[in-house]
């Protein structure tokens, strides 16, 4: 190793490996076996637009720059096709900045181990150069960039392309797309040129488009009880507004002895949901509830509208009538891929928002993976305080972005 080699920022490092060596240049040791080590960017970034390549080929190992051999004059072709520079327009690297060789010395696809290395790099160029869209090229720079925000069911490529997600962590549009290399082994099938040329000038345009301003979404949650309770649905029953509304619940299905609704949360505007009690709430906040949602003039939205109407029904006796909108019915109608509908995928592709059930998901599992009519532990946090406005915050926000969905899924299919 050359003296020097390494800065002092890239000797340490806080994440480990899971063989518990830190996450560094010095424990992957790429560079050993490079032409071009540690691969500095390439490009001038006039459209601040910053391509993530998934490693360095044998033709960019030599001339020490991104995208130089077959695939990268063809994402090049294409992009001034869409009127941007790859070069001139763009910023340039890797999710891995060294080759990755095999032991015959040939191109080979970089390990999870590797890209864990490289992260912090790559995490440096986007803080440093402050890009205004990330354009994703490949799953390797999805697991790289994506896969540290979003930690649970990445899956690949194929679940990501096609998204401009405002990601509020990078204060940038993150937008994957599929590698060129993938495109040119799909020869004869004229719908994945299509469908990829789509995602490109889909990804491109974000380069003039600003991230929208964020709110602290937890201040706009506000925990009502008693008379605030009543007076919100009062007004709900005078106004007949739409409304978005979600339950948090002791289990999955409502059938099994003991179940019980523990709280609600509504939301009719943009920047304001409440969240209240019900298991425990006052005869007259269960009774105005109860008229709420049996009056078939205020419409009504949810994710998964069953597990509300359900609840409803068995729980509190109470037909939920004026239905309006179904906010993962609507996500599967705009775009049916696997692993995509749930609300909390939808509120980050759509919001930025990833990671505000990381408190409470632990305790809203069944204490019984295999049997859906199974007790989860939400009944342990409702009893501490903390928990019991964490459980309140969380069940509010589930309302605020049903909402906020709602209303742009409207706009998209109305």
């Amino acid at each position: 190793m050359k003296s020097g080699f390494f800065t002092i920022k890239e000797t340490p490092s806080s994440k480990r490996l899971p063989t518990g060596k830190p996450a560094s240049c010095a424990s992957c040791g790429a560079y050993q076996f490079v032409l071009s080590p540690k691969m500095e960017p390439f490009g001038n970034f006039k459209k601040r637009i910053l391509n993530i390549g998934e490693a360095p080929g044998e033709d960019e190992d030599k001339k020490g720059r991104q995208w130089q051999g077959k695939v990268g004059r063809r994402l090049q072709k294409e992009y001034a096709q869409l009127g941007v520079d790859l070069f001139d327009d763009c910023l340039n690297i890797n999710s891995i900045n060294c080759r990755p060789v095999d032991k015959a010395g040939n191109n080979r696809t970089p390990t999870a181990n590797e890209i864990q290395c490289c992260r912090q790099r790559v995490l440096s160029v986007i803080a440093e150069y402050k890009p205004n869209v990330i354009v994703l090229v490949g799953s390797k720079p999805v697991e790289s960039i994506i896969g540290n925000i979003w930690t649970k069911d990445l899956g690949g490529i194929g679940k990501w392309r096609g998204f401009a997600i405002p990601d509020r962590s990078l204060n940038a549009w993150l937008c994957p797309v599929w590698h060129p290399s993938y495109v040119e082994r799909q020869q004869g099938f004229d719908e994945i040129e299509t469908i990829w040329r789509h995602d490109l000038e889909w990804a491109l345009r974000y380069a003039d488009t600003p991230l929208p301003e964020f709110e602290n979404e937890e201040d706009q949650i506000s925990i009502i009880e008693g008379e605030k309770a009543e007076r919100v649905l009062n007004k709900l029953l005078r106004t007949k507004s739409p409304f978005a509304f979600d339950y948090e619940t002791t289990g999955l299905k409502s059938h099994a002895p003991g179940h019980e609704i523990i709280c609600a949360s509504i939301c009719f505007s943009h920047d304001r949901a409440y969240a209240f009690p019900i298991a425990s709430a006052s005869d007259a906040v269960k009774e105005l509830w109860k008229q709420v949602l049996s009056d078939p003039e205020i419409p009504k939205i949810a994710h998964n509208m069953k597990f509300e109407h359900q609840w409803s029904q068995n729980i509190l006796d109470t037909e939920v009538r004026g239905w309006e909108w179904d906010t993962m019915l609507a996500a599967h109608i705009l775009d049916n891929r696997r692993g995509v509908c749930s609300l909390k995928f939808q509120t980050y592709i759509n919001f930025g928002v990833v990671g505000y059930d990381d408190f409470t998901a632990p305790f809203l599992k069944g204490a019984d993976a295999k049997n859906s009519n199974s007790m989860n532990k939400i009944r342990d946090i409702w009893q501490d305080r903390n928990g019991r406005e964490k459980l309140l915050k969380y069940c509010g926000l589930d309302s605020l972005f049903t909402y906020r969905l709602a209303v742009k899924q409207k706009g998209l299919l109305l």
